[in-house]
């Protein structure tokens, strides 16, 4: 199992110096293969990343003799990298490669062929600089196949891909739950539990506008301005580690609990082009939040059941499953009409949600379907859309 471990480094300021050349390498071979990849395509050529490996190799010497002062690395997984974008262009996977900027977020990678990097309890050796202090030691066993140094508003990152086995299936001790995500809350789970996220941009905002309008007083390209734009970089990246850190904490703990995870399909992209919502949901997180779980679930040996986008999971009735035609997103409250059952709307949804999650654990091992009649009534047409939820279903 390949897992990629994120840790903070301690460099000095001749290791500073030598991350930023090599950084500028990996940028100036990215771009230099690039536009080689572009001209030979038009030319009626089929490029490669191999034959632009080669093709750098035989120049550099002469025409670019300061790629000697960095690891051979920077360039060439420069170019590795370039053909895996391509491949994932022709695949429709990615976006068409474009050339890097400078004012990019600055990076390297290093491939362990033959031991050319190395860990020792909190240092790391790197090619050509040797041994780098880190925060904290690996902390996964295995050998290591990657390193990616990068810089995040000044601080630089070591990502290590590491081949290991330690990390193994757990036994849940729970059956199923329904999170049911939310702009108010973070989370709703189908316990009655209420998450509360962090919403760290928003208590960050005052300082965030403060540093913006100085960084937009400052002459553009001076001392002060690359001040400025520093100290607004380290506050955006206290918030988004602030954010991480409160997702990785959830989501760990939901995928060692349940063995069955429902959530919905939320239409993140749609639901920031609402401006009265689009701070709020991006402050929560959806996207990374599904991604983690989805990662952590094949980890932890949990199982993740995603509901239809179009799943009226805050219109359906949790106790006798009659879907309600109109629902306000001005009602917090769920009553139903029917059988007269009440909960929270955030609550009933996780309900539904973990129902889903059961059943769906349930079929999967062979066995009938529970309640096959209330089933039937809770069925919808397909081309039917929940109105009114597709902004704010996770409200």
């Amino acid at each position: 199992m390949l897992l990629a471990h994120k840790i903070a480094l301690d460099p000095n300021m001749a290791q500073r110096v030598y991350f930023a050349r090599a950084a500028g390498t990996a940028r100036f071979a990215w771009n230099w293969a690039l536009g080689e990849w572009r001209t030979q395509y038009k030319a009626g050529g089929k490029p490669t990343e191999v034959l632009l490996r080669k093709q750098l190799n035989a120049l550099k010497r002469e025409s670019f003799p300061w790629m000697f002062n960095v690891t051979k690395c920077a360039a060439q997984e420069a170019i590795i990298d370039l053909g895996s974008a391509f491949r994932g262009f022709f695949e429709k996977r990615a976006a068409y490669p474009r050339f890097k900027r400078k004012e990019d977020k600055p990076s390297f990678c290093a491939a362990n062929e033959a031991g050319t990097f190395r860990a020792d309890g909190k240092r790391i050796k790197l090619p050509v600089i040797g041994w780098i202090r880190m925060r904290e030691a690996v902390r996964f066993a295995g050998p290591l196949k990657r390193a990616t140094v990068s810089c995040e508003a000044g601080r630089w990152f070591v990502s290590l891909l590491i081949d290991t086995d330690d990390v193994r299936p757990v036994a849940q001790p729970e059956a199923a739950v329904g999170i049911d995500l939310g702009v108010t809350t973070l989370a709703t789970l189908s316990t009655g539990e209420a998450i509360e996220g962090p919403k760290s941009h928003k208590a960050a905002l005052v300082q965030l506008r403060r540093a913006n309008k100085a960084m937009a007083r400052k002459r553009r390209g001076s001392r002060n301005a690359r001040k400025a734009k520093a100290r607004l970089a380290r506050l955006h990246r206290r918030v988004a580690a602030i954010r991480r850190d409160a997702t990785h904490k959830l989501t760990t703990r939901v995928t060692k609990t349940y063995a069955a995870i429902g959530i919905e399909d939320l239409n993140v992209r749609g639901m920031v082009r609402n401006r009265h919502l689009a701070r709020a949901v991006s402050d929560g997180g959806f996207h990374e939040f599904r991604q983690q779980i989805e990662y952590k679930a094949r980890l932890y040996g949990a199982r993740v059941v995603v509901a239809d986008r179009w799943y009226p999971s805050s219109k359906t009735c949790s106790c006798c499953g009659v879907i309600k035609e109109m629902l306000a997103l001005a009602e917090r409250m769920f009553r139903c009409a029917d059988c007269g059952f009440e909960a929270g709307r955030d609550v009933n949804a996780a309900l539904n949600l973990a129902a889903m999650a059961a059943s769906s654990a349930v079929s999967a091992c062979g066995e009938n379907r529970s309640d096959a009649g209330r089933k039937a009534r809770v069925k919808r047409s397909s081309a039917k859309q929940e109105e009114n939820t597709v902004l704010m279903e996770a409200a």
